[in-house]
């Protein structure tokens, strides 16, 4: 559906099909009235997922309010990866840890797909994690949600994790006020990044590594031209850059990477 299909369909309560089919049908004025203040608050630059309250993911339905990044088609790049590696595993249960978690997306994702696993998920905001509670429980997964500002929790397992994920903040402050207006919208917690856009890469290449077990993957979602950079903070730590994945634009979206242990090797 396109965004104004999105919009009816939602607010008259009708697939596709039937928009068209009843399209000159009267409108009751409580439904007109309903239609224009969404489109108001649509043209007042809001996002469509926040007037819907929900977007779809990974071919699931997620709700999201302003207390969340709204989920992008591009991250389901690293979620696809994510399954690729989990999928490899030769062991019956998998451990994996979602950093900055927002809607529960990516955890959630994760958790339909492998029934075997086992999921922390963390974000420093309390909104945040309530909503992807109830996106859980929507889903009937099983999720441990964990109010955390990175690791410093200290239910978060050393050495615990086969796998840890992130979508984290990417944008320069510098660059906050070039975005859409609609992105301004979304939580400032979910995309601020210090002067350079990097701050969250090196917090995470200075404790990650102490909380994957000795084959243990690292996998992150980067921004438009960030990819050097990424890579650059991570070899100078304790991790070898596995593959980048480029997303639908062929921007390198997606990093991949493992421990180093011992004498600088990867594990197998």
């Amino acid at each position: 559906m396109n965004e104004a299909e999105l919009l009816f369909s939602q607010v008259l309560g009708l697939s596709r099909p039937d928009l068209y089919l009843k399209r000159n049908a009267a409108l009751e004025k409580s439904k007109s009235l309903e239609i224009a203040e969404v489109l108001k608050r649509r043209i007042n630059g809001e996002p469509l997922a926040y007037i819907l309250g929900k977007i779809e993911f990974m071919g699931l339905d997620f709700k999201v309010t302003p207390e969340v990044l709204i989920p992008r088609q591009e991250t389901e790049i690293l979620v696809d990866e994510a399954l690729r590696i989990a999928r490899g595993f030769k062991k019956r249960i998998l451990t994996i840890l979602d950093i900055g978690t927002g809607s529960g997306c990516i955890a959630i994702a994760l958790a339909k797909n492998l029934a075997y696993a086992r999921i922390d998920a963390i974000d420093i905001s309390p909104e945040a994690l309530k909503v992807a509670q109830g996106n859980a429980r929507e889903h009937e997964v099983e999720v441990n949600f964990v109010q955390s500002n990175l690791f410093e929790n200290n239910a978060l397992k050393p050495a615990g994790y086969d796998l840890i994920i992130s979508n984290p903040p990417y944008v320069a402050t510098s660059e906050i006020d070039q975005l859409a207006p609609e992105v301004r919208q979304e939580p400032w917690l979910a995309l601020e990044a210090g002067h350079d856009g990097l701050a969250f890469y090196r917090r995470i290449a200075c404790n990650s590594a102490r909380y994957l077990k000795d084959n243990g993957y690292l996998m992150l979602e980067m921004g438009f031209n960030q990819h050097e950079a990424v890579r650059n903070i991570f070899e100078a730590s304790d991790f070898k850059v596995i593959k980048v994945t480029p997303d639908y634009q062929d921007i390198n979206r997606v990093i991949i990477m493992q421990r180093k242990v011992g004498d600088g090797q990867v594990s197998s």
